[in-house]
């Protein structure tokens, strides 16, 4: 696929719009039109789903072409999901830090899980041999209870594991590639960080508090991969004075390892390890690291001003930043050192083709002129206005419209925190994007023509 390019003073002016919204750093996600996450449906590596800071962009055709799925058809308000897991069968659900959100037909129609809704999601993991077995994680300060979650019909019902604790909120799960019998599971309360393990499935569990004496005022431990090899080897991240902090443990969590020297001083989005556990790459709002057989995390050039990290296989999967560089999507053969685009934002094709009477089909035709004119992409790429299906027939009555998620009434946390969300710029720094992005655009169109 040919890309656009940003050349000369158009690469020069994107930089210069993250300069003036973040002094000394080009810093991603400041209200600009974003990557975030990439997801493979199991088995089927022609489709891809990206959630953005604009909703979510699909492609059925190994990225061929690429569709746009539009927040408010999503239904998740302020609350954007950080990660998805898409089934082989074809449904997809997402965590969005509030509600468990799914869509049973193909992203068209979507609904928040009604066993979630006096509770908050905030983690989400699918068993790596069979995804119908699916693990939760809640953690609402209002809730009675939070705790871990297992459903082992794709996500149809949820039984609630001897994980369960009052005052404890729960931040994240992970299921290990090595013994999908050993569960890892992050919480805190108002005086300690822990570190849960259970090695037989969810059944019992071991309670491992949290302590980093080295850091001031460490907060916000969260674990964040497992190793494919060793079921006792996982990753984690902690924050202190302002640097994010990878650390590994080869003990099943009782200690950690600080691998990033004094901090990474930058919003960690995510991370991945290789199938043999000898190289790690970690994701943040500006820049990718990449460790390699136990050495520190060191930044790799590519990509920059925009990250994300995905593994499938022996291909990496990553987001970038259009406004700096060539592509949004991108793939890499030789853990990171290059790329190979896949797409960016002025490459997709209009709103998600979908059945008439889906949210999908709905709404987002009609919102799609005003995102089209903000990235430059084409206006009406199917030459008529509704992008939509008019004969593909409706979706199953058994899946409801998603609806809008309402807003917090108890005056907990709000949504989502800035180290699990891309935050929205004041209003004051969008100024200079109101005129700069018609250039912007402009100047994309023209070396787009150019022979």
């Amino acid at each position: 696929m040919q890309q656009p390019r940003i050349t000369g003073a158009w690469r020069a002016l994107g930089a210069a719009v993250f300069l003036s919204l973040v002094p000394g750093a080009a810093h991603a996600h400041a209200g600009l039109p974003e990557t975030s996450n990439v997801t493979l449906r199991r088995g089927h590596p022609e489709d891809f789903f990206v959630g953005a800071t604009f909703g979510a962009v699909i492609s059925r055709d190994r990225g061929q072409t690429w569709r746009w799925v539009c927040p408010d058809a999503m239904g998740y308000g302020g609350w954007r999901p950080e990660s998805f897991v898409w089934r082989e069968s074809g449904e997809l659900l997402a965590a969005t830090g509030n509600a468990l959100l799914r869509s049973k037909d193909g992203a068209c129609s979507w609904s928040a899980h009604p066993a979630f809704k006096d509770t908050w999601v905030t983690g989400l993991a699918s068993h790596p041999t069979d995804d119908a077995v699916l693990y939760v994680a809640t953690g609402r300060s209002t809730a009675a209870k939070n705790g871990l979650f297992r459903s082992d019909d794709g996500g149809e019902t949820w039984r609630p594991l001897a994980l369960q604790r009052e005052g404890v909120l729960f931040s994240s799960v992970r299921v290990s590639t090595a013994s999908p019998s050993t569960l890892y599971v992050s919480a805190s309360d108002t005086t300690r960080m822990y570190l849960f393990r259970s090695d037989d499935s969810g059944g019992t569990w071991e309670e491992l508090p949290q302590a980093f004496p080295d850091l001031l005022r460490p907060f916000d431990f969260v674990v964040t991969a497992t190793d494919p090899v060793n079921s006792q080897a996982v990753w984690a991240r902690v924050s202190a004075q302002g640097a994010t902090h990878i650390l590994h443990s080869t003990d099943g969590g009782r200690t950690f390892t600080a691998r990033s020297g004094g901090g990474i001083n930058d919003v960690f989005v995510n991370m991945d390890v290789s199938a043999d556990g000898g190289t790690a790459w970690v994701s943040t709002y500006n820049s990718f690291f990449r460790s390699q057989e136990g050495g520190a995390f060191s930044q790799l050039p590519l990509p920059t001003g925009n990250a994300c990290v995905t593994r499938v296989g022996g291909v990496l999967y990553g987001c970038g930043s259009p406004w700096l560089h060539d592509w949004s999507l991108a793939r890499s053969q030789d853990e990171g050192t290059t790329w190979e685009p896949l797409f960016s934002l002025e490459n997709i094709q209009g709103s998600h083709q979908c059945p008439a009477g889906t949210p999908v089909r709905d709404l987002c035709p009609s919102r799609w002129p005003q995102l089209a004119e903000t990235i430059g992409a084409p206006l009406y790429p199917d030459g008529i206005p509704d992008a939509g299906v008019p004969d593909a027939g409706v979706p199953d009555a058994g899946v409801p419209d998603a609806g809008v998620t309402p807003p917090p009434e108890d005056g907990g946390p709000k949504p989502p925190p800035s180290n699990s969300g891309c935050a929205a710029a004041p209003a004051s720094t969008l100024l200079p994007l109101l005129f700069l992005l018609p250039l912007w655009r402009r100047g994309r169109r023209r070396e787009a023509s150019r022979p």
